[in-house]
C-alpha cells in the first residue's frame, strides 16, 4: 500500500508536522502491526522527526542549518544557486521508517514525523508505504 500526499509549502525553509496524515492512513488501512516509510522525492527537501513540543525547535534547527549551510557562498557552483538547499535535504534525509504497533505510529512523546523543505515556497509531494 501507498499513498501520495501534496502539500505547499510557504517560506523557502520551514518544517511542516505531517504526522497526523501519516496516522490517518495507517488507521484508515486497518495496519496493526508492521512499519512504515515516509520517503521524499525531491532535492531540495527531506523527511525527519523530531520533537514536535516546542516550536522554537523547528526555528532552531532552521537557523542552525542557515549557518551551516549559508544561502549565499561564493564558492558554490551550482547554477541554479540552491546548493544550501540540497546539502540540508541530504543531512536530514530522504525518508524516515517507523514502527506500527496496534494500530498506532510507534512515536515517543515529543516526537513528529516533518517534511522539511529548504528551497520553497512551492507544491511538493511525500510518500507514505505501508511494509
Amino acid at each position: 500500500m501507498l499513498k501520495k500526499f501534496t502539500l505547499q509549502t510557504n517560506k523557502r525553509d520551514e518544517m511542516i508536522e505531517v504526522t497526523n496524515e501519516v496516522q490517518r492512513f495507517v488507521t484508515d488501512m486497518g495496519i496493526r502491526d508492521g512499519a512504515v516509510v515516509v520517503y521524499c522525492p525531491h532535492t531540495t527537501a527531506g523527511i525527519t522527526i523530531n520533537e514536535n513540543a516546542d516550536p522554537d525547535v523547528k526555528r532552531d534547527m532552521i537557523r542552525r542549518f542557515d549557518e551551516v549551510y549559508p544561502w549565499q557562498d561564493e564558492k558554490d557552483r551550482h547554477m541554479e544557486g540552491n546548493t544550501a538547499a540540497h546539502m540540508k535535504a541530504s543531512t536530514v534525509g530522504a525518508s524516515q521508517y517507523v514502527i506500527v504497533t496496534d494500530n498506532m505510529l510507534l512515536l515517543g512523546t515529543w516526537q513528529g514525523i516533518y517534511f522539511c523543505e529548504f528551497d520553497g515556497p512551492r507544491p511538493r509531494t511525500f510518500f507514505v508505504k505501508i511494509c
